[in-house]
Formats: structure tokens, C-alpha cells, sequence
């Protein structure tokens, strides 16, 4: 028995990194899943991973930046799965660049592939997270923005706060339908991070130092598990706040 028996998650991006470690943690715990992202294979591979565990797991391939798409995602959803309790924002664009210099089409992307499509897929999944009684959100945020130094990460951050700005409004107004949402701010292991420790190990490890956890995150063990209890009933009288899985890097006010 999984604490999570019975739930219908949909997790975008969820073919790699992040959001496949939250979708395996969520699987264990008894989780069917809706596999969400652009990748057939990567969505394909994925499924075949999960199914194992005993539980039911779909491929949905869509581009959330395709902000049309994601009803008709939505809808797949729940005619193959039977409704949607959980809803895990992982996928975006980034756009990383000093204000002056960054490419503003990679600005519009990252808002559209972020805040726009988090808040797309939020109101789409309302009523039938209603009509089950209530659900949970996670929306994935950043440190990023109480960065010691923002330098280059000003429009990446700034789409970021406008996710965790959605979490906390629709928490606010979600609260009396029994939906609950909550933001992470994770570091973890994803491939770009793990590209980035191998190609350029002198930067990574000055990175590690300023993490008093003395490592960076694993996408399932730190992130996907602490994602279950947010979305388990143990969480129940949490909502609208920002969790920093960062091993304790980042000082939020």
C-alpha cells in the first residue's frame, strides 16, 4: 500500500530529470501517472519504467509553450486515466543572460513555457480536481531569485516569481475546494546540471561549496519524495508556500 493509492498525477517535462524523479517517486507510492512532455521516446521510456510498480502510467506528448495544446492534453488525461488529482508544473524554458544582452524571444519562451502554461494547466485541471474532492499542485520555482548575485539570472528568475506568485494566488483562492498548492525550488541533478559539474568541474565545485548540504540534490531521492509528502494527506495544512530543496543554500525571507 502506497500512501498515494488511487491518485492520478499529470507531471510535465516529467521524461527527464526532475520531473521523471518525481514521477518514479510518485509511482511508488502507488501513483498512476500521465507522463507529459515533448520527447515520445523519452515519454515512451519512461512509462515502461514506471508500469512495473503496479501502476498505470501514460505517454502525452505535447509542447506546453503550445498553449492551445494543453486542453486537449488535459482531456487525454482524464479519458485514459479517469481524472487528475495531481498536477506537478516541472517543464520550462530557460532564459539566462545579463538584461542587456539576453535573447528577448528566449524572455517570451521561458514565460510562456513557465508561468503560462503552469497557470493553462491549473485552471484546466480545477474542476476535475473538484469533482474528486480536491487535489494537490506542485509548481517548480527557483533560488535563483534571493541569488547573492542575480547576474544573468534576472529573466529566468523573474518568470519563476511569477509561478510562485500564481501558487500562492491560487492557493489563496483554491483553498475551499480543497486544492492545495505549493512551490518547490529544488536543486538537483538534472542533465543540464550534470553537464555542467562534468564540463566544467572548477565552476561546479565553487557552486557545491556555497550548498552547506555539501552536495547537489538527486532528482527522486530529495525532490520526488519530498514532492509525495506535499501530495500525500500529511501534508494536508500546507498550502501557498515555497519549499527550498537546496541543501540550504538559499536564504528565503
Amino acid at each position: 500500500m502506497g500512501i498515494l493509492d488511487g491518485k492520478i498525477a499529470l507531471i510535465t517535462g516529467a521524461g527527464q530529470g526532475i520531473g521523471h524523479g518525481v514521477a518514479t517517486a510518485l509511482a511508488k507510492e502507488g501513483a498512476d501517472i500521465a507522463v507529459l512532455g515533448r520527447t515520445e521516446s523519452k515519454l515512451v521510456d519512461t512509462c515502461a519504467e514506471l508500469t512495473p510498480l503496479g501502476v498505470r502510467a501514460i505517454p502525452v506528448q505535447c509542447d506546453v509553450s503550445e498553449l492551445g495544446t494543453l486542453e486537449a492534453a488535459v482531456d487525454t488525461v482524464v479519458d485514459q486515466l479517469g481524472g487528475i488529482d495531481i498536477l506537478v508544473n516541472n517543464a520550462n524554458s530557460s532564459a539566462l543572460g545579463s538584461l542587456l544582452e539576453v535573447d528577448l524571444e528566449a524572455v517570451d519562451l521561458a514565460f510562456k513555457t513557465g508561468p503560462m502554461a503552469a497557470l493553462r494547466l491549473m485552471r484546466l485541471v480545477h474542476p476535475h480536481m473538484v469533482a474528486r474532492g480536491g487535489g494537490a499542485i506542485v509548481n517548480m520555482v527557483t533560488s535563483a531569485a534571493v541569488r547573492w548575485d542575480m547576474t544573468g539570472y534576472g529573466t529566468y528568475a523573474a518568470a519563476k516569481e511569477a509561478l510562485r506568485t500564481f501558487s500562492r494566488a491560487a492557493a489563496s483562492e483554491w483553498g475551499s475546494d480543497n486544492i492545495r498548492v505549493n512551490a518547490v525550488a529544488p536543486h538537483a541533478m538534472s542533465p543540464g546540471l550534470k553537464w555542467w559539474t562534468e564540463n566544467r568541474p572548477e565552476e561546479a565545485a565553487e557552486f557545491i561549496k556555497t550548498i552547506p548540504a555539501g552536495r547537489i540534490g538527486e532528482c527522486e531521492e530529495d525532490i520526488g519524495r519530498a514532492v509525495v509528502w506535499l501530495c500525500s494527506d500529511d501534508s494536508r495544512y500546507l498550502t501557498g508556500a515555497t519549499i527550498p530543496l537546496d541543501g540550504g543554500q538559499a536564504r528565503w525571507s
